[in-house]
C-alpha cells in the first residue's frame, strides 16, 4: 500500500454510512428486480412497465455493491468514488419524489406495504443527503494532504480507456439530465415507454453513474477506480438478466434499442478493462 493510503484513511462514521445504505438500495432493488409486478403493493410507487422496475432494480443493486466496495475500502480516497455519486443520486431522487409526490402510495386506500415503503422512501432520501454532506466534511477535514511525491508513483488508467470512460460518463449525463429536465420528450429516445415520474427517476440513475465513470477516469489511479469498475460490471450482467426477461418491451431494432444495449456494451467493457488492471500484481503492491 503506498504512503498516501495509509495517511488518508477511511472515517468509521463513512463506513457505516455506505454499509447502511449499501443495505437500503439492496432492500429497493430487491423489490424491483425480483418483483416488478407488484410494485403496486411493495414499493413506494407503482412503476410500469415491468421493464422500468427491473431496469431501476439493477441499478439499485449494483450501487449496492459500489457502496461496499467503498465501505471497505481502506483509503478516502477510494471510498469517495463511491460517495459523491451516491450524493448526487439521492439528492436528485429527493427533487425528483417532491415533484412526483401525487404519484406516490401516501393514500389510506393503497396497500399498508406500500404506505410503509413510502414513508421509508421519503424518510431515506430525506435523511441520507444531509448525512453524507455532514460525514463528508468529518472525512475531509481528518484527511491530511498527502505529498506530490507519494502521489506521483500511483498507477493510472491508460488513456484508451479514459477515453471510454470519458463518452459512456458524457452520454450518461447529458441524457440524464435531459430525462430530469424533458421527461416525456427524452423519453422518445428511450428504448421503452417511460412516464414522467420514470423517466426522471431513470435520469437521476443516469446522471449518477455518469457521475461515477467521469469521476473514475479523473481518479487516474487503478486502485480508487476498483469500486467503479465493479458496480459497472454487475450493472451490465443485471440489467442483461432484465433483458432476458422483459426485453420484449424493447422496440427492436430500432435506434433507442441499438443505442442503449452499446452504452451498455461499452460500460461492460470499461468496466471489466479498469476491474482486470486493478489486480494486477503491479497495482495490488503499488508497482508502475
Amino acid at each position: 500500500m503506498s504512503p498516501s493510503s495509509e495517511a488518508t484513511p477511511l472515517i468509521p462514521p463513512m463506513r457505516r454510512l455506505l454499509y447502511v445504505a449499501a443495505f437500503l438500495v439492496f432492500l429497493a432493488g430487491l423489490v424491483l428486480f425480483v418483483f416488478p409486478l407488484r410494485t403496486d403493493e411493495f414499493f413506494a410507487w407503482t412503476v410500469n412497465p415491468p421493464m422500468t422496475a427491473v431496469f431501476l432494480g439493477a441499478a439499485y443493486w449494483s450501487s449496492a455493491g459500489l457502496e461496499v466496495a467503498g465501505a471497505g475500502s481502506r483509503s478516502w480516497d477510494s471510498a469517495r468514488l463511491a460517495v459523491w455519486p451516491v450524493f448526487i443520486f439521492t439528492t436528485l431522487t429527493l427533487g425528483v419524489t417532491l415533484l412526483h409526490l401525487d404519484r406516490f402510495h401516501l393514500s389510506p386506500t393503497t396497500a399498508p406495504t406500500a404506505q410503509i415503503a413510502t414513508w421509508a422512501w421519503l424518510a431515506i432520501y430525506a435523511i441520507v443527503p444531509v448525512a453524507m454532506v455532514v460525514i463528508s466534511r468529518m472525512q475531509i477535514r481528518s484527511r491530511p494532504p498527502a505529498p506530490k511525491s507519494e502521489r506521483a508513483g500511483r498507477p493510472v488508467l491508460p488513456p484508451a480507456l479514459r477515453l471510454l470512460m470519458v463518452g459512456i460518463a458524457g452520454v450518461l449525463l447529458l441524457y440524464g439530465v435531459a430525462l430530469l429536465a424533458v421527461p416525456l420528450y427524452a423519453a422518445t429516445w428511450w428504448p421503452w415507454q417511460l412516464s414522467e415520474l420514470t423517466g426522471r427517476a431513470v435520469g437521476a440513475w443516469l446522471v449518477g453513474l455518469g457521475w461515477s465513470a467521469a469521476q473514475g477516469q479523473f481518479s487516474g489511479d487503478l486502485r480508487s477506480v476498483r469500486p467503479v469498475a465493479l458496480t459497472s460490471v454487475v450493472f451490465v450482467i443485471l440489467q442483461a438478466l432484465a433483458l432476458l426477461r422483459y426485453g420484449g418491451a424493447l422496440t427492436w431494432p430500432s435506434a433507442p434499442a441499438v443505442g442503449f444495449a452499446t452504452v451498455l456494451l461499452a460500460i461492460g467493457v470499461a468496466g471489466g478493462w479498469a476491474l482486470a488492471l486493478s489486480r494486477s500484481p503491479a497495482t495490488r503492491t503499488g508497482v508502475t
